[in-house]
């Protein structure tokens, strides 16, 4: 046998593994396996991972790369016109260009910060605050679109703009809305502002870059006038420099408006009663006329006014700021939202429904001489003393409506308790139950009070009707006989809107219906907010008592009789500021023939005119000149036409 040769190495090899008692033995499968496994699944999971990136958000990583490159804009639509009812021009536009910042721009590349700052200040105007105030809080992650900056460009500020080549600083084609009348229409066409936080929450169709409606009839039919803007892409390289534009979508232009104003008869009235505040020295009041055989709105006018072509111009304007400010409030709608005590204007509803109680017929009469006297339940020694503004003498409804009397109207909404004084003034016919809280508030609510008429204005408001649970719950205290007698003659608690007041005129104009106000033309469809015809006798009654008010030497509104129309009418006069200040109402309507003639042939009512004049000097005495010369404007211009 042939021997193998030794080896050193294997020598030492086997006494190291006797040393260390080590024993060579097999490895089994097990663990291998779960080495395979784990390798197999990070393998599955890498591989998913690639194939979720590679295909399932391929759509959003190529929508991330073309925002890198790309960016949408949009294109203001035209916005629709508003014209009169007979389309005289109240809204149009005026093509400019429009300075943007890019805010994502802006925000994401801070090496352009200063300069653009700088470009805003010497070419703009805008000092840094109006710039960060324009991003608003926004930050680089959002998606934002570019906000507007000025919206009107000068034609140097276009060029120096354009020359400047910042990628932050876009210039686009725009409109600026514009007034041809401004104060004259105001407070009725409102006008146009930029979305703020509340907008935008509300619309999210809305950017900070749109101009919507914010008060009138452009903020009412704001969805209509808006149209649909349009959209385009403009293209960029890294560095952010203008590729290119695609056009993605076209501006549509809004829908026109056409109102139920009467604009050359608005301009007339605004003057005569801008007029008469210049003569008395006052600033606020209302104008307002209504057609009562449809509720279409003839002319609607709030004093103060104010240009609402200001809105157009830089939010930052003197002027503007000067109006947002103003103690007297150009911006408030008074005609609407305004709330009042109507004084004595709200007699002619307590005659309808005294009558239409049985309280007292068109026949009974009440002396007064002045005053009426009645207990007061905290001191027996000292009965409280209700007054009339003169002495009236023995009047029916008719000279009580035509002569404003107090007592009168005192008894038949509150009643005469037993020991009234002087016992004359129930003139030996007995005493007389009245009203009551309760039901005045029933024909109250009948005629259309307390609860919004409808108008197409926004910031309505509903005024207040008080009762005897509402007192009880403010006062702590009940409802007393001198609180019914105060409503009675639209004192005390009371509060009615300018418009309220003159639909329910209307509706004593055209025999107890009462129509919605209305001045959309595409929206007048007559509208019935009460019917009363159930009532007609009393209400003829009532129209009767308004007309002499005009015919009657001692009317409250003589000064009417000498117009070429007949009119029906009613002056108030309502106590304010603790007593010391009137504010002088008027409301009427015409044509009003008792009966028809051969030179005056009998016709409907055409138009029913509120005139409010807060703060008067001599209360309803300074209104009525102004009615007289509204009513023979709309006469010769016309109905004589």
């Amino acid at each position: 046998m042939k021997k193998r040769d030794f080896l050193f190495e294997e020598s030492l090899h086997d006494d190291w593994r006797r040393d260390l008692e080590i024993m060579e033995v097999p490895l089994h499968d097990t663990p291998m396996r779960a080495v395979g496994a784990a390798i197999l699944i990070l393998g599955v999971m890498v591989v998913g991972r690639l194939l979720f990136l590679g295909l399932g958000r391929a759509g959003f990583y190529a929508a991330r790369a073309e925002a890198n490159v790309s960016q949408y804009e949009r294109t203001p639509a035209p916005r629709g016109m508003i014209f009169d009812r007979e389309g005289n021009v109240l809204a149009e536009n005026r093509a400019v260009f429009a300075a943007l910042l890019d805010v994502k721009e802006f925000l994401h590349r801070p090496e352009l910060t200063q300069a653009t700052l700088k470009a805003a200040k010497d070419i703009l105007g805008l000092d840094a605050d109006a710039v960060w105030e324009a991003v608003g809080g926004r930050n680089v992650e959002e998606s934002v679109e570019p906000v507007v900056l000025v919206p009107e460009l000068a034609q140097g500020q276009l060029v120096a703009l354009e020359g400047l080549g910042l990628p932050t600083m876009l210039v686009t084609e725009s409109f600026v809305r514009t007034y041809p009348d401004g104060a004259v229409f105001a407070s009725l066409v409102g006008y146009i502002g930029f979305t703020n936080a509340a907008d935008l929450a509300r619309d999210p169709e809305l950017t900070g870059a749109d101009l919507i409606g914010k008060t009138g009839v452009e903020a009412f039919y704001d969805a209509a006038l808006r149209g649909r803007s349009g959209l385009f892409v403009r293209l960029r390289d890294a560095k952010g420099t203008i590729l290119g534009e695609e056009e993605k979508r076209q501006p549509q232009t809004g829908e026109d408006l056409h109102l139920t104003i009467d604009a050359e008869f608005q301009k007339y009235f605004y003057e005569r009663m801008r007029a008469g505040f210049s003569a008395l020295g006052r600033t606020s009041g209302v104008g307002l006329a209504i057609d009562p055989q449809n509720g279409e709105v003839l002319a609607l006018a709030s004093f103060p006014s104010f240009d609402n072509n200001i809105f157009a111009s830089s939010e930052r304007s003197p002027e503007r700021q000067a109006l947002l400010t103003d103690p007297s409030k150009p911006l408030f709608n008074r005609a609407v939202a305004g709330m009042y005590t109507p004084g004595s204007t709200i007699k002619p509803l307590v005659g309808v429904a005294a009558l239409a109680e049985g309280v007292v017929d068109a026949k009974r009469t009440i002396f007064s001489p002045g005053y009426i006297n009645i207990p007061n339940p905290y001191d027996a020694e000292r009965p409280t003393r209700f007054v009339d503004w003169r002495y009236q003498g023995e009047v029916d409804l008719s000279a009580a409506l035509a002569q404003s009397s107090n007592v009168y109207f005192y008894l038949v909404g509150g009643g005469s308790p037993k020991d009234v004084e002087p016992p004359e003034v129930l003139a030996g016919q007995g005493p007389v139950r009245g009203l009551g809280i309760s039901r005045l508030r029933e024909w109250w609510e009948k005629f259309g009070l307390g609860r919004a008429t409808g108008i197409d204005l926004p910031g309505e408001a509903h005024g207040f009707l008080p009762s005897i649970a509402w007192k009880e719950k403010r006062d702590k205290r009940s409802w007393l006989l001198g609180d019914t007698y105060n409503v009675s003659i639209g004192q005390g608690d009371l509060l009615v809107t300018p418009v309220q007041l003159l639909s329910y005129i209307a509706g004593i104009a055209a025999n107890g219906t009462i129509y919605q106000p209305v001045l959309n033309t595409s929206e007048s469809s007559q509208k019935v907010l009460a019917d009363l015809s159930d009532v007609l006798p009393e209400i003829e009654q009532v129209q009767a008592g308004m007309r002499e008010a005009v015919t009657s030497p001692v009317g409250t509104a003589h000064l009417l009789a000498g117009l070429p129309l007949s009119v029906a009418a009613k002056t108030g006069s309502s106590q304010v500021e603790n007593n010391t200040q009137q504010n002088a109402f008027f409301v009427g309507y015409a044509p009003a023939s008792a009966q028809a003639t051969a030179s005056r042939p009998m016709s409907d009512p055409q138009i029913a005119i509120l005139i409010l004049i807060e703060h008067s000097l001599e209360g309803s005495l300074n209104a009525v000149p102004i009615a007289r010369d509204v009513f023979d404007w709309y006469y010769w211009n016309r109905i004589r036409e």
